[in-house]
């Protein structure tokens, strides 16, 4: 098995920031790195700085993005804070396979009572795993909002409020903004809320006394947003969209969301930012997600304007899977993942594994026997260091305290049409004692082969990630995030 030529050797005291190997990643193995800040330093850099730059560049609007790490509790361990946000991950991930297999429903024959339960839309779990934020504006104000690509609707909260959680910015206010107006019952974007929840038309969106079409978006953790659907300009870095359909909640609760006006809904649905905006930028956007640590900036980018980008490897396509019952999710086929160079062998990619690429999943979660393969890959191909307890969802840990130099095999995802994408180094190995002692494989192991896969953002970083749902595409480029 080929590990390439050997760096020059590093102390590993404290293993935050993985970096590239020096001959570009194409050995087959990285390096690890100290000297990144602290997750506590992080956190305290980015909050009271939500306000993020936007600007138009040729054919395309760009929104800087941050990770968003606000919390009003205690500064906690590393460990307490490993273990709150892989918690929350495992919850996202459990809402998202509950949210595909309802889609399913709505479209079998078993529609019927699926509709009857009218259960309200789970868009995602705990939102401290939503973690980038953007700036945009609206109604005159500003919002800063977590960005989600599987989320059907953007929402912010409003007055009146009558329960609201704390935000950096003011409130919006629907009598401040003379372009605001609540969208009524019997309109079409109504009828869309609807399709796009998944309730029937005898849902709770409209009824007696209440004129207007409200919505409630309830998530696993107990934390929800409710208020009414409404229409007012939005503004993208001077672009205005006049009439956007968003959710204008009164009643929201969940610290997850603490420090933000609310969420912008990326999906593929009729009232996500997507489809609302096509034409303006054509149904296309691109992200690029800046590392959690690093107190740097990313990029969201509107429109199909390449030239904005700063990626350093050409872009390659791979085909979305076409599917009706899809909801708002983007889906692909995942062929096959190679390790240090390795090709795994896995049953689970012999008719392709359709997985989800995601920004608010944080770890890459696959099939048991797809990811019980990876696991042996990295096993063999890290055997030489000591194995460490189980963290959490994280099953597949190693012991490098003493280590003055620890080489990680490279990671590689290969979808329909041969596309390979490189995991960023730092997207590999997840850190969760600051003395080294554990540190584990970034992947878990979903609880069936009847699940679906889903790319989190950890082994999305420092990627450009372009989806363009007009040609049904998702694109890949390296690129080392910034505000571009």
């Amino acid at each position: 098995m080929a590990w390439g030529a050997r760096i020059a050797a590093l102390p590993l005291l404290l293993l935050l920031l993985l970096a590239a190997a020096a001959a570009g990643g194409n050995s087959g193995v990285h390096c690890l790195e100290e000297g990144s800040p602290s997750p506590s330093r992080s956190r305290r850099a980015l909050q009271g700085r939500h306000h993020l730059r936007s600007r138009a560049v040729g054919g395309a609007t760009v929104l800087e993005l941050r990770h968003h790490s606000f919390n009003s509790a205690p500064s906690k361990s590393r460990e307490e804070e490993a273990d709150a946000v892989l918690s929350s991950d495992a919850a996202r991930v459990a809402s998202l396979q509950w949210r595909i297999e309802k889609y399913r429903l709505i479209g079998s024959p078993d529609a019927a009572a699926a509709s009857k339960a009218q259960v309200p839309v789970t868009s995602g779990a705990k939102l401290r795993t939503l973690n980038y934020v953007a700036t945009v504006g609206l109604g005159g104000g500003e919002a800063t909002v977590i960005v989600d690509t599987a989320s059907e609707l953007t929402w912010v909260q409003c007055e009146p409020c009558d329960s609201c959680h704390d935000q950096q910015e003011p409130l919006f206010d629907p009598s401040s903004s003379p372009s605001y107006a609540a969208v009524p019952c019997d309109s079409p974007s109504c009828d869309a809320l609807q399709v796009a929840t998944g309730m029937s038309s005898g849902s709770p969106a409209c009824g007696a006394g209440r004129p207007a079409c409200s919505y409630t978006l309830s998530y696993r953790d107990g934390s929800y947003s409710r208020g009414v659907l409404a229409r007012d300009k939005l503004s993208l870095a001077g672009e205005a969209i006049d009439g956007f359909v968003f959710g204008c909640g009164t009643s929201n609760q969940g610290a997850p969301f603490g420090g933000t006006s609310g969420l912008m809904g990326l999906g593929r649905s009729q009232l996500s930012l997507v489809s609302q905006t096509a034409g303006q930028f054509g149904g296309v956007f691109s992200y690029c997600l800046p590392l959690k640590d690093s107190g740097s900036s990313g990029s969201l980018v509107l429109g199909d304007d390449s030239s904005v980008y700063r990626n350093s490897t050409p872009i390659v396509y791979t085909s979305m899977v076409s599917d009706p019952l899809q909801g708002p999710f983007y889906f692909l086929n995942l062929t096959g993942i190679t390790v240090g160079g390795q090709e795994v062998e896995s049953p689970g990619f012999a008719a392709g594994n359709k997985v989800i690429v995601d920004s608010g999943t944080v770890i890459t979660s696959l099939v048991p026997s797809i990811y019980n393969a990876v696991k042996a890959e990295f096993l063999s191909q890290l055997a030489e260091y000591p194995p460490a307890p189980a963290f959490s969802i994280l099953d597949t840990c190693f012991n490098m305290t003493g280590f003055r130099e620890v080489q990680v095999p490279s990671l590689r995802l290969v979808f329909d049409g041969g596309v390979e994408v490189e995991v960023d180094s730092s997207g590999v190995l997840y850190l969760v004692s600051s003395d080294s002692s554990q540190v584990c494989l970034a992947m878990a192991a979903l609880r069936s082969e009847y699940e679906t896969s889903i790319i989190g953002n950890y082994q999305q970083r420092n990627l450009r990630v372009i989806f363009d749902t007009s040609a049904s595409q998702v694109g890949f480029a390296q690129e080392t995030c910034g505000y571009i």
